[in-house]
């Protein structure tokens, strides 16, 4: 005869790691400080892998790492937007003033 564990509470399943929470981490990380380029997948990848360990709950146990890849892809990818921009910016100023300090010649307007 079986009896039921103490407290008359069944155990619950062991939680899992979600096989890609890690993955998202590191693309996140590297987007963040290295590679800019790989943000934008940290942060789409992440928001598919945060929305299956919610569907799931109690089923999965690194939420947390995939949710911290996913927000360091979100900052990485606004980072490489916005150094774009800025060399635009700067590439449009240098041709700009190129033009603007070609040499004249005597006697034309």
């Amino acid at each position: 005869m079986s009896y039921p564990p103490a407290g008359g509470y069944a155990q619950p399943a062991p939680q899992r790691e979600h096989p890609e929470g890690t993955k998202v981490l590191i693309l996140g990380s590297l987007g963040l400080v290295a590679c800019q380029i790989l943000a934008p997948f940290a942060w789409v990848i992440g928001n598919r892998v945060v929305k299956e360990i919610d569907a799931a709950p109690g089923g999965y146990s690194n939420r947390s790492l995939a949710n911290a890849g996913r927000i360091c892809g979100m900052v990485g990818s606004i980072l490489w937007i916005v150094f774009i921009f800025i060399y635009i910016a700067i590439f449009a100023l240098l041709l700009a003033g190129d033009s603007s300090s070609a040499p004249r010649r005597a006697g034309l307007r």
